[in-house]
Parts: C-alpha cells; structure tokens; sequence
C-alpha cells in the first residue's frame, strides 16, 4: 500500500514540469518569442547608449521602466456607463484590462466628488511595454494625418515624456464602426533617465520620431 501511496504522488511532481512558467527553475523566452525592440535594446542599443552618453557602468544605461496609458472620460461623473466602451477599447489598445481612476479630490465647479470614477488607466512593463511601444512608433503615430514627427519639449525634468493623442483610432486595433465617441488619452513613458537629455537620447534610439 506504501509503495501506491508513493506511484500515485508522482503525477504531482510530474504537473509541474509541465508547467514550467509557474516553477522557479522557469526557462526564460527564446530570443525569437521576446519582443523585437526589447532584443534589439539589449544586444546592439545599450552599448550604443554607453558609448553615446560617455558612461562606465552598464547599469547606468537609461532604459524603459514602464508605460501608463490614461484615458480620461469627464462624462463618467454623470454617467459612469460611458466608462464601459474606454475600458473596452484601452484594453483592445495596450492588450491588459484597464484599472478604473477615480477623482482624488472633490471640486465643485466641475461637480467631482472624491473617489468618482472618472477615466480609465493601464500601467505597462516587461514585454507588453516594449511591444506597445514599437507599435506606437512604427505603426499609429505614422497614422497621425499631417505627422510630422512629436514636440522633443514634452520632457518632466527627470528622464520621462508625456505624449497627447486625440482620437483611438490611430490604433489599428479600434473597429471604427464600433466606435461611439473619440476619446483622447495621454501615453507617458517613464524611463530610469537621469536627465531630459538622456531620455531623449533612449528614446530617439528606440524609435520615437521627434520633430526636427
């Protein structure tokens, strides 16, 4: 009975290697399944940045950290059903189910009560961030009518821009027949830049466009 007990505690062992993403000893992605910018980044353009900004430590290389997609929807304060089409299409958009932002503070004119619902937001990393971002300037800011390339002065001061954009359906992933409102949102890319400077310099490199 001993010796079943254990045959029949084998087939756990035997699950997990079947799943080896949920294990510690996981085997990482081939070069050809991770995105292609983030495989370019790390093979030719942190070397490239190195030699570039004049820097000694590999660690110092400025880089991706994470993108925060906010889409704001002043309606949903009368309405919170109109939150339901921007949660769906922000999360067509970045491939992450959207988290709903909610008013931190009340302000009468605008009658706003704290912890109103009033937008929707998606915080990328990892490989999601790099795929979003290759798509953003390979691909929709080139669909922008009369693009001409972004403002280089959109920088906070330590590394990270904010970029505007008016309408979803520079998004190849939005139906435009399914579409009710245009609605705007501010993509912000946070980078591990030291300086404005440096961040411009990363993201030049990825690919962002800025206007000559």
């Amino acid at each position: 009975m001993a010796k079943e007990e254990q045959k029949k505690g084998k087939p756990g062992k035997a699950a997990q290697v079947e799943v080896p993403k949920a294990g510690p000893e996981a085997p990482r992605h081939s070069a050809k399944e991770r995105p292609r910018l983030r495989v370019r980044f790390e093979k030719e353009l942190a070397g490239t940045l190195m030699k570039e900004l004049d820097l000694k430590n590999p660690a110092a290389v400025p880089r991706l950290n994470k993108i925060v997609v906010n889409m704001g929807v002043g309606e949903a304060t009368q309405n919170a059903k109109v939150l339901d089409p921007a949660v769906n299409e922000l999360g067509q958009i970045t491939g992450q189910k959207p988290v709903i932002t909610r008013a931190k503070k009340s302000i009468a004119a605008f009658k706003v009560r704290e912890g109103m619902p009033i937008g929707a937001m998606v915080t990328l990393r990892g490989d999601r961030m790099y795929e979003f971002f290759d798509r953003l300037v390979s691909i929709v800011l080139p669909r922008v009518r009369d693009f001409r390339g972004v403002s280089t002065k959109s920088f906070d001061g330590r590394g990270n821009y904010t970029l505007g954009l008016h309408d979803q359906l520079i998004f190849p992933e939005i139906d435009y027949a399914k579409v009710d409102k245009l609605k705007g949102m501010n993509v912000t890319i946070v980078t591990t830049a030291r300086t404005d400077d440096q961040g411009r310099v990363l993201l030049k490199h990825l690919g962002m466009p800025f206007r000559a």
